[in-house]
């Protein structure tokens, strides 16, 4: 089933997302609620009339909270490539080759403004866009960011795979994020057989044994140093469930999570 293009999303009690990676750029507005953003770099904060652009493939967590009351409320359009190639194909538009990655904040702004105004009449009826109504206003959102921000092309202009990066360093920064080999393998510009020949070059040991012991360490240290409880924590850490998390936690350290925690 497709996924569809412009959708509204309405979170009454607090949801918390697992691992966020985007396929394509999105374009999200909060209206009303609260609305976190974790990536490995910094945490973001949205709040009703914020709009953010977040780019494709970056690593991160979604928290969508009630706030005083009001549901958390959140507009999103997606960019898909074949989208976005079609708009700077047809427009003689050609991207810089200086592609930037990282997710983009708007302050209010009367385009911003009329572009989702224009869009709740279309939810009253439907949690979604009828696909042609959806194409129009996904290109229509296009125009806005580039009279608003004409750098927006270093993010909706990149059409190309990930290049082949630092594995060190990209691991370091994002093991706490619980994705398959294959997935950390393609962010990193790598097969998966390829991922693994390099991880057991650079680290001596294998994936799996050493994303387990990176993420107890850091468990171990939100648990013991911060003070927080085990349940507060495991998904932060990159584990599944609580009851694995705890297994694991008590085969490597010898004793259980909960013995850490405060009272």
């Amino acid at each position: 089933m497709e996924v569809a293009e412009v959708f509204i999303a309405c979170k009454k009690e607090a949801h918390y997302s697992r691992e966020l990676i985007l396929p394509q750029p999105a374009l999200v507005r909060v209206i009303s609620g609260e609305m976190r953003i974790v990536t490995a770099e910094r945490s973001y904060r949205f709040f009703a009339g914020d709009t953010a652009l977040l780019p494709r493939n970056q690593l991160g967590r979604m928290s969508k909270l009630p706030l005083d009351g009001t549901p958390c409320v959140v507009i999103s359009l997606l960019f898909r490539k074949e989208r976005l190639q079609h708009y700077y194909t047809s427009n003689q538009l050609n991207p810089t080759g200086q592609y930037n990655y990282q997710l983009k904040t708007f302050q209010e702004h009367p385009l911003l403004k009329s572009l989702f105004n224009s869009l709740l009449p279309y939810f009253e009826l439907a949690d979604a866009l009828p696909a042609d109504i959806a194409a129009f206003k996904v290109e229509e959102a296009i125009r806005v960011l580039r009279a608003i921000d004409p750098k927006v092309d270093e993010l909706l202009g990149d059409f190309e795979e990930p290049d082949k990066l630092d594995l060190v360093g990209f691991m370091e920064q994002n093991y706490m994020f619980n994705l398959s080999l294959e997935r950390f393998g393609y962010l990193t510009g790598r097969s998966l057989t390829t991922f693994k020949k390099d991880f057991k070059r650079a680290f001596k040991t294998s994936p799996g044994r050493w994303l387990t012991q990176k993420r107890l360490e850091l468990a171990h240290y939100q648990i013991f140093g911060q003070k927080k409880r085990p349940s507060d924590i495991y998904l932060d850490a990159g584990f599944e469930n609580l009851s694995h998390f705890s297994f694991a936690f008590k085969k490597h350290f010898g004793y259980s999570p909960s013995d850490l925690a405060p009272s």
